[in-house]
């Protein structure tokens, strides 16, 4: 953004130099060409006037010596004739046989007006030719021409030019200074405002100072600062949400559960139905109870990796999914469900041994719990460009494209004849832990039926 304003600036301003620059070249340009045009044409006035007085005296000395000491002093040419072509003064190398010259005197006897005077340039080099005729009315009596020199007026503009350029280029340099601070003025609260809510969503706190720049900006910093404590603010409750509900609500449960078990020998026969329900309760409300806790724990880990701490050992992958394999064989057992592990390669990934393995018991739990009896279960995993792809699929019903959309949201639980109830948070945590870690899970439909759970994880240095 700062280039390209200081781009837009910097064009403005040259625009702005050059267009007053360039007319004031043309104008100096001008202005001393004129100034040579009327000197010179004072010259061959005075010129005219002599040729006059030795036209009516018939003594042309005075003309001729005048015309040789105005070519010493000024180096330039100057020849007078009368209306028969007959030279009458002639010095500084100016003559009739020049064709240029021939044809301008022979225009000025004619009484015709010769060509403007070119505007002289500094690179400008060729002579200008004057003539006027000499006489009174439409009668000529002969013609001066004079060959003027333009290198004194072309030096003279390059001198102009130069100072002109010289001011225009110190004036662009003073007007890009200015562009540039006030293009740091302008952005440097919005970089400020940039590494701010970097570091808001790394869960950092960010206090931008609001004395900076224009004050859109100032009241856009201090707005910032007032968020940027909420989000702060709003993370530290989070967290403290954590611990007050481990501590406040695991205590009366247990104590629930210790109560619902001293209970048991005292309730009667007819009592025992209501009881059982009552222990199926607690037993939901503990699982309801331990996955908030776990998914609130996920989102206060994913907020603590967002600000940079990554100070947690990685995990092996294949010694994980071996251990969990084990682990769930006896459930798969009495399920009447095949689970298998398919051979993988060695690889350490970003997330720590006890997280990964939630999330595979989440994953497994979910494939034993809903692909049926007869279903097989296959883990398989493997490791290619700095990424871990895990994959647990099944040969059961599977979910529909629309089912699958909605399994990674809050307490959403599968609507089917004979599936287990639970708390419909599994899913939602792993989904959390895995996007913590930099990593992603994908549920899709197997070929041709079945459910398959695809977990992909970072690989750690060395791994």
């Amino acid at each position: 953004m700062r280039t390209r304003l200081l781009v837009v600036l910097v064009a403005v301003v040259l625009a702005a130099v050059a267009g007053f620059a360039f007319p004031l070249l043309g104008t100096t340009a001008e202005q001393r060409t004129q100034r040579l045009v009327i000197a010179r044409n004072a010259d061959v006035d005075r010129f005219v006037v002599l040729a006059q007085q030795a036209s009516d005296s018939a003594d042309a000395a005075a003309l001729s010596a005048e015309a040789h000491r105005y070519a010493e002093v000024y180096s330039e040419g100057v020849l007078v004739i009368d209306a028969r072509r007959r030279v009458l003064a002639e010095a500084g190398g100016l003559s009739l046989t020049q064709p240029d010259v021939s044809a301008r005197a022979e225009a000025a006897l004619r009484n015709e007006t010769g060509p403007a005077v070119a505007s002289v340039r500094p690179w400008s080099s060729d002579p200008v030719l004057f003539a006027r005729p000499v006489g009174s009315g439409t009668r000529v009596a002969g013609v001066v021409l004079l060959r003027a020199s333009v290198a004194s007026a072309a030096a003279d503009v390059a001198t102009w030019w130069s100072a002109i350029g010289a001011g225009a280029l110190l004036a662009a340099m003073v007007f890009v200074v200015l562009a540039v601070l006030l293009a740091r003025w302008i952005l440097r609260p919005l970089h400020e405002l940039e590494g701010g809510v970097r570091a808001v969503s790394e869960g950092k706190h960010a206090e931008l100072p609001a004395t900076a720049g224009p004050r859109e900006l100032r009241s856009l910093t201090t707005a910032f600062n007032r968020m940027s404590d909420a989000v702060v603010a709003a993370s530290e409750q989070q967290r403290r949400l954590v611990a007050d509900a481990s501590h406040q609500l695991r205590n009366p449960m247990a104590a629930l559960r210790l109560r619902m078990d001293s209970l048991a020998p005292s309730v009667a026969e007819r009592g025992q139905a209501g009881y059982h329900a009552a222990v199926t309760e607690v037993d939901r409300l503990e699982s309801l109870l331990d996955g908030l806790l776990t998914l609130a724990i996920a989102d206060s880990t994913a907020t603590r990796l967002a600000a940079g701490d990554h100070a947690e050992e990685p995990s092996a992958l294949e010694t994980v999914v071996a251990e969990r394999i084990d682990a769930w064989l006896p459930a798969a057992e009495r399920a009447k469900t095949r689970l298998a592990a398919e051979p993988g390669p060695a690889a350490l990934v970003r997330c720590p041994e006890s997280e990964l393995a939630q999330i595979l018991d989440v994953l497994l739990d979910n494939a034993i719990a809903y692909a049926g009896e007869g279903a097989e279960i296959h883990v398989r995993w493997t490791a290619d460009d700095g990424t871990a792809t895990l994959t647990v699929a099944d040969t059961g019903p599977g979910l529909t494209d629309e089912e699958i959309s909605l399994a990674t949201q809050r307490f959403w639980r599968a609507r089917r004849e004979g599936a287990p109830r639970g708390t419909g948070l599994g899913l939602t945590i792993a989904h959390r832990q895995v996007g913590s870690r930099g990593g992603a899970l994908e549920l899709r439909r197997a070929d041709p039926h079945g459910l398959a759970a695809v977990v992909t994880l970072p690989l750690a240095p060395g791994g």
